[in-house]
């Protein structure tokens, strides 16, 4: 069924919202710093010797604040909405909103539950990654063997409306956050969400109808491929996730007595819409490829700099290696890609990567509530910035299949590895 939405609502649309990609998934999750580093309220306050009282009075008048607080509960018609906690949930978001960064944002408990389930890796949805492109929510990209791929949601569709009727939703994605969109969009398997589209290429903008299931999203999978009488490992990287190292300890096993075989071509890393996670995956994976040397900078607002490096031996410093990634490719594997390829380790074929450069901290706050902060802009080896920019492919190749139904990029890597 088609639905069209008009040149000028689409406009408006289009001009309400501010670029961003904060990489939750209905699936995965947006970079963080290196590793789980989110700590408690109090925690924080210790740490930073935090006067809370001094800070506040000389950073700002609360008397307002008070003010409308205590009108509201006076005068408001219908005393039976003012709920005190959401209240304070609502004052805490406008705050964090303020800020006009979306990647920065406060989680009520049950939008951090959310965010915790991605990182787990099961869930009740649909099976796309979210972000923001021109301004607009957006498909990253749909999860293989999963409803939204198998109803036709593509990469970079943009989504416009969201209707839910058994949740009576029935609405436009204008102004609305990531985690918002997530938690709508997700619900019980087996219950049906529509979502209005618009695609690059097509004249109007149309409805498609997802019923959702149970999504679990694999971190890595891999297989052998022959080719002229080599033998390639493909590895394809999902998300940088808990379960990472050991799912990646579980290829690497695969492949070890393969490397000593004269007819072992080497590896392809499949990063192609891999949304991000935990840097510390990053850094762990291109410590299986390099043998030294800084894999990311972080740069803080005060100018001061971290740097990542290599941070153990690994077993595949000689193995040749190529690289796949699209502008699905965000946060921490644009990362991965970039280091890979600055330090001469690896080609990379494929499409520009995503352009996800900041790095937001997750605080875990009292109630199971949760703030997301960014702290600080990744930087690739040698001091480049991927933000709003990602990372070039050395081979340029259409992410699509040809019309025997083979992947091309995987083709072109295929031709660039076995020679």
């Amino acid at each position: 069924m088609n639905k069209k939405i008009s040149p000028k609502k689409l406009l408006a649309v289009i001009r309400s919202l501010s670029l961003v990609i904060f990489l939750l998934i209905l699936g995965g999750a947006a970079g963080y710093r290196l590793g789980r580093e989110g700590r408690t309220l109090s925690q924080y306050i210790t740490s930073n010797n935090f006067q809370r009282e001094a800070s506040f009075n000389s950073q700002a008048d609360l008397d307002l604040f008070w003010y409308v607080w205590n009108l509201l509960e006076s005068k408001y018609l219908d005393s039976s909405k003012i709920d005190k906690q959401e209240m304070i949930y609502g004052a805490i978001s406008g705050m964090v909103s303020a800020l006009d960064d979306p990647y920065t944002v406060f989680l009520a408990p049950d939008q951090n539950k959310v965010t915790q389930e991605d990182l787990s890796g099961e869930f009740g949805g649909v099976g796309i990654q979210l972000g923001y492109k021109d301004g607009i929510l957006a498909v990253v990209s749909p999860l293989d063997n999963t409803p939204a791929k198998d109803a036709g949601v593509k990469a970079g569709d943009k989504i416009l409306e969201i209707k839910d009727e058994s949740n009576n939703i029935n609405m436009t994605t204008e102004k609305l956050s990531l985690p918002e969109a997530v938690q709508i969009i997700r619900g019980k398997a087996g219950t049906k969400v529509f979502l209005t589209l618009f695609r690059d290429g097509v004249d109007e903008a149309f409805e498609v109808g997802i019923e959702r299931g149970v999504i679990t999203v694999p971190t890595v999978v891999y297989e052998n491929i022959q080719k002229d009488g080599k033998t390639v490992s493909y590895v394809q990287v999902y998300r940088f996730s808990e379960s990472l190292e050991e799912q990646w300890f579980d290829w690497l096993n695969n492949i070890s007595s393969m490397q000593n075989d004269p007819n072992f071509g080497g590896v392809i890393m499949d990063l192609r819409n891999n949304p991000g996670g935990y840097l510390s995956g990053a850094v762990f994976l291109a410590s299986e490829f390099l043998s030294s040397g800084v894999v990311v900078e972080q740069e803080y607002s005060n100018g001061h700099k971290e740097f990542y490096n290599v941070n153990r031996k690994g077993k595949l410093i000689d193995v040749p290696l190529v690289v796949l990634v699209n502008e699905g490719s965000a946060s921490a594997s644009e990362i991965l890609a970039g280091a890979l390829q600055k330090h001469n380790r690896a080609i990379l074929v494929g499409q520009t990567t995503f352009g996800k450069g900041t790095v937001q901290e997750p605080q875990e706050l009292p109630g199971d509530s949760g703030l997301h902060i960014t702290v600080s802009r990744w930087l690739l080896p040698g001091g480049m910035s991927i933000d709003k920019t990602g990372v070039d492919p050395d081979i340029k190749e259409e992410d699509k299949l040809d019309d025997q139904g083979n992947d091309l990029i995987l083709e072109r890597a295929m031709q660039e590895i076995v020679k």
